[in-house]
């Protein structure tokens, strides 16, 4: 038996889990799961109101772990995320209370309220699996997954996420309006409640941490490892871009099609598994000539697609 069907079941399991709350959003909810299995984190990115931040509780509903919900704002401070040491008068010394980083899920809810300082609390956590306060190593619950929600057209009081800490996210997702017929059952599964209020886990921390462990033995072909690393190349090279994807950009996508091609049921990477992750992997990673500061990702998609569209495909 395989790495990839000894684990579909149970993938599939946690994906019609989530799709009971997540109504006609599959793309979204497996790209999601990709990202969970990858170890990195994912940035929903989209309109109010069309369930960014569903998703990030119907998957924390799904597995074993503990979830908190971050609300970004201006006032928001390092420590109300990290935690913070407190004088005990009794002992005479300064114990740690541990931030709401502190869970498997961290659902960072509208990233782009909060000032730059506030927003690099999350670079090392996201980054090392650790947070550092007054000089003392904290390390952080494992698997982690941050889950950063922002709205990209309203810039009133609001902060530019640094591209330091866009290359810390796997993938940039948007979610975008349902189909009308799922909009409808939307309605009806809603007259009695939430139905992400319901959800049971359905997968143990401990095989979540063994799906992260397979993804890394799934098997990928020296010539399309070589299609992936002349797709990345060509965002460098490209006139149209002014800065192209980064090494740690490169061994996401690597990590990510590896992930995506487990989800699918496979032990090895496609051609497709590449192509399909191009955009919402490297789109928020590349700045293309011209783009002003928080105008519009299409122009990135639309580069992206570009450069995938010129890089010949292996057979």
């Amino acid at each position: 038996m395989t790495v990839a069907s000894s684990v579909s079941a149970g993938l599939d399991e946690l994906r019609i889990n989530i799709g009971k709350a997540v109504l006609g959003k599959p793309n979204a909810v497996k790209l999601v799961i990709t990202a969970l299995l990858a170890g990195v984190h994912i940035l929903l990115e989209d309109v109010p109101g069309v369930g960014k931040t569903l998703i990030a509780k119907a998957i924390a509903k799904s597995i074993s772990g503990k979830f908190t919900r971050l609300q970004f704002t201006p006032d928001l401070l390092p420590s109300d995320i990290t935690g913070s040491s407190v004088y005990n008068s009794a002992s005479g010394d300064f114990t740690f209370h541990q931030g709401p980083v502190f869970a498997n899920v961290v659902l960072a809810d509208e990233i782009n309220r909060a000032p730059p300082r506030t927003q690099s609390a999350l670079l090392e956590a996201m980054g090392e699996g650790q947070v550092s306060v007054d000089g003392e190593t904290h390390r952080l619950p494992n698997p982690l997954l941050v889950i950063a929600t922002q709205n990209p057209f309203e810039f009133e009081g609001t902060y530019l996420l640094p591209e330091s800490q866009l290359d810390r996210f796997l993938l940039r997702i948007t979610v975008g309006y349902p189909a009308r017929e799922y909009e409808l059952d939307l309605l009806t599964s809603h007259r009695t409640g939430e139905p992400v209020d319901t959800l049971k886990p359905v997968i143990e921390l401990p095989q979540i941490l063994k799906l992260q462990g397979d993804v890394r033995q799934i098997h990928f072909e020296s010539s399309l490892a070589n299609y992936l690393l002349d797709i990345v190349h060509a965002t460098r090279d490209s006139s149209a871009i002014q800065v192209g994807v980064s090494t740690r950009g490169t061994l996401a996508f690597y990590r990510a099609a590896q992930s995506h091609a487990l989800v699918s049921g496979r032990d090895h990477v496609i051609p497709d598994d590449i192509k399909g992750l191009a955009v919402p992997v490297l789109a928020h990673r590349v700045v293309p000539r011209g783009m002003l500061p928080g105008a519009d990702r299409s122009a990135a998609e639309d580069v992206v697609n570009q450069v995938l569209s010129s890089v010949r495909v292996p057979v």
